[in-house]
């Protein structure tokens, strides 16, 4: 697994104007550090063991934002070895269990624990790429629908629950390049938009629209080093991206100031740190009707100083949203921790009382 550091200013620690700027980044911002160090200071996390595998090294997780999350929480100040100090309780299992296998894991964490009664699992979490999907037992509705799904963005359709469910950013090792003044002012600028889409994807009929437009610029990868040189991206306001396809390379985006564009079909509820940053600050959302005039008129309709707020804005975000080979302050370890901790007074739904 690819790992690396990105060194940001902290957000404490920047410049007046840019304070003033990226303020409104946050959904609260006057609560946001003061809650993060009570974090800091207090939060503890139960880990379950896993269950038991028929191979002789399982695999608990597939992608390596997934591995990284669990291996910086089980090194992390966070975990307790007393459950009854715990204030939440992680459950792992691997990405390839049945649904069978779930719900008697599920079972027997019910049986041999009081916690998981006493809340129907409403203070537990779990790691989940893709999703739980449905099923009948009552052991996998309660996990599917108390418990906290930590799962990949973007998430499949129908598998996550706003509000209770957190995505983790997409992990993608790229070398930072702080954008210039004139690349906030979107002055270094040779295309109005540039779109990289994976080898074999098959174009929509926007995709060709933007592909023809002279003022966008659409490449497939693997592109060639000489093609990948040139970083066009970096040359363009804005950089577009099919809600549903790669997003990987989003963060690499902002941190270059190249400003998001996400087209999508319909509103997205399951962006990163949701509960932390106003994507709007920094991303533009638009819809797939109206083909590449619409897509133009939006973005030419951006005037400079919201333009300059979403550049500034979307370089802020980014230390919240890399992964660290060791995790640093308020990185994307951090930060998705910091939304289990918003989420430990959630409704009980039952309450056990020991006989």
């Amino acid at each position: 697994m690819a790992s690396f550091t990105i060194l940001l200013l902290s957000l404490l620690t920047i410049t007046t104007h840019a304070t003033t700027t990226t303020t409104s980044l946050y959904l609260s911002p006057k609560t946001l550090f003061p809650n993060y160090n009570n974090m800091l200071n207090s939060f503890k996390i139960f880990i379950y063991a896993p269950p038991p595998s028929t191979t002789p090294t399982p695999t608990l997780f597939t992608t390596p934002q997934q591995s990284h999350f669990y291996t910086s929480l089980l090194h992390s100040p966070f975990l307790t070895q007393d459950p009854n100090h715990a204030h939440l309780f992680f459950l792992p299992f691997p990405s390839s269990i049945s649904t069978r296998n779930l719900a008697r894991h599920i079972r027997n964490i019910r049986i041999n624990f009081p916690f998981w009664n006493r809340t129907l699992g409403a203070d537990h979490f779990y790691l989940s790429a893709a999703g739980v999907d449905s099923s009948s037992d009552r052991n996998v509705v309660e996990l599917k629908k108390n418990s906290v799904q930590i799962s990949c963005f973007p998430t499949s359709s129908g598998l996550f629950i706003p509000h209770k469910d957190i995505t983790l950013p997409p992990m993608h090792s790229f070398q930072l390049i702080t954008p210039s003044v004139n690349d906030v002012n979107g002055v270094n600028v040779t295309y109005l938009g540039y779109m990289k889409l994976t080898a074999g994807q098959t174009p929509s009929n926007l995709i060709e629209e933007i592909s023809d437009h002279p003022e966008f610029i659409v490449e497939y990868e693997p592109v060639s080093k000489k093609e990948n040189k040139k970083e066009k991206f970096k040359n363009s306001r804005f950089c577009l991206f099919v809600y549903g396809s790669d997003m990987t390379w989003m963060v690499e985006a902002m941190a270059s100031g190249c400003v998001p564009v996400v087209i999508t079909e319909r509103p997205i509820q399951d962006l990163p740190l949701m509960d932390v940053v106003d994507w709007s600050e920094m991303a533009v959302f638009v819809g797939v009707n109206g083909g590449v005039k619409r897509l133009k008129r939006v973005l030419d309709g951006i005037e400079k100083s919201r333009y300059e707020r979403l550049v500034e804005s979307g370089v802020a975000a980014t230390q919240h949203l890399v992964w660290n080979a060791e995790p640093q302050a308020h990185d994307a370890f951090h930060m998705v921790v910091y939304q289990l901790w918003l989420r430990r007074h959630t409704v009980r739904y039952a309450r056990w009382v020991e006989q």
